[in-house]
């Protein structure tokens, strides 16, 4: 069983090696080569996205927002679009308070506002972008 999951695991590495844009995502805290395979294989094109908050919002991971006359609620996440791809980002944001720069920082003091779990969130959308612009340079 261990043999066979080596196999796999190489195999992994070496198309994850052999793409372009899974060597650029993985240049992203907390991607690795099945991440980085996982989101190229979920987002297909990058161009078909204009903005990063348009791949947050295809991943569902942006609030439900209900406005009306001047009165605006943020409510869950919409959980609209690919569950695959909003299960990478999770997968990924759980390292972000690892992170040494500034959104490593602004994590960590989500984490002690809203919780764990909140503050993962906000760091999955917060991955589209990097995801968007690590991606739009090599395209």
């Amino acid at each position: 069983m261990r043999a066979e999951a080596t196999v796999v695991e190489a195999e992994v590495q070496a198309a994850a090696a052999a793409d372009p844009i899974a060597v650029a995502l993985q240049q992203i805290p907390g991607i690795g080569p099945v991440l980085a395979l996982m989101i190229r294989a979920e987002v297909g094109d990058i161009r078909r996205f204009p903005t990063p908050g348009h791949v947050a919002s295809y991943a569902g991971v942006v609030p439900r927002v209900e406005a009306s006359a001047g009165h605006v609620r943020h409510g869950r996440i919409t959980r609209r679009g690919s569950p695959w791809l909003r299960w990478a980002l999770i997968e990924a944001a759980m390292h972000g308070t690892r992170r040494t720069d500034r959104i490593g920082r602004w994590g960590r003091r989500l984490v002690v506002r809203k919780g764990a779990l909140k503050a993962r969130v906000a760091l999955a959308r917060t991955l589209c972008g990097d995801v968007f612009t690590h991606w739009s340079a090599i395209v």
